[in-house]
């Protein structure tokens, strides 16, 4: 297997990971509140309208061809991915509060709890409503990179076998623990694959213009390796601006001659 391949599958696996994670906390707490038989029927139907949409557009991308294919698609993973990276970065940085799972899914608790009760047919519309919304907005996410990583790789069903392990994996965890997966680093998880999206893009982009990168695949580790180091000197340098100015609220005011 190239290098591309197993970055495509790793790629694939850890962002379906976030969203999966992020879907899973709402549907969880629609089930426990207001029961399973609607919460998995809106889950249901939402992984089905995202499967008809793959398989609709599938096709559709493979015709265009590939060069502009790869600058078009390198461009949106570049955009797509630093937002990712900016907001990791903020996080760890200290200037953006960590995602809470927990407090997410007390908060979706408590108010699932108030909403209306059931209709006569037995059919729960807000259950319904809230595990369709969370799994298709989650999803489609996962069906964006799925689609364009796969296509411009050239292998959709690599990249959606990264997204399958990754959904199996969440949602076998979640049946077990049946409580949102606030032990799981998220913002570790959405800092790399801020940083995969990002050299994928950047690694695409200048493909889809017509220039041959040196090493091939392996250009990758080290777009790679620079972004992980600019990146990480970011978070230094962000996690010591707040230090430095409480020491310049604590020191004496300077005198004049």
């Amino acid at each position: 297997m190239k290098t591309s391949d197993i970055i495509l599958v790793l790629t694939a696996f850890l962002a379906s990971a976030v969203e999966a994670v992020e879907a899973l906390t709402v549907v969880l707490a629609t089930g426990v509140t207001r029961g399973w038989r609607s919460t998995l029927i809106g889950a249901g139907a939402a992984l089905l309208v995202l499967a008809a949409l793959i398989a609709a557009l599938g096709p559709a991308l493979a015709s265009v061809p590939i060069d502009t294919l790869r600058l078009v698609v390198g461009t949106l993973l570049l955009i797509f991915g630093l937002q990712w990276l900016r907001k990791a970065i903020l996080r760890a940085g200290g200037y953006k509060p960590l995602r809470d799972e927990a407090a997410i899914y007390r908060a979706q608790l408590a108010e699932e709890q108030g909403a209306n009760a059931k209709t006569a047919s037995g059919m729960d519309w807000y259950a319904f409503t809230l595990a369709f919304k969370s799994v298709f907005l989650e999803g489609f996410e996962v069906a964006f990179i799925v689609l364009t990583f796969g296509t411009a790789q050239g292998n959709i069903p690599l990249a959606a076998l990264g997204a399958l392990l990754a959904l199996g994996v969440v949602v076998l965890v979640g049946a077990l623990l049946r409580e949102p997966l606030s032990r799981v680093p998220e913002n570790t998880i959405k800092f790399a694959v801020g940083l995969l999206l990002s050299a994928f893009g950047l690694f695409w982009s200048v493909e889809g213009l017509g220039v041959e990168w040196p090493g091939s695949d392996l250009a990758l580790l080290g777009l790679l390796a620079y972004l992980t180091v600019i990146s990480l000197g970011f978070v230094a340098t962000l996690r010591r601006r707040p230090a430095r100015r409480a020491a310049e609220r604590t020191s004496p005011a300077p005198t004049g001659d």
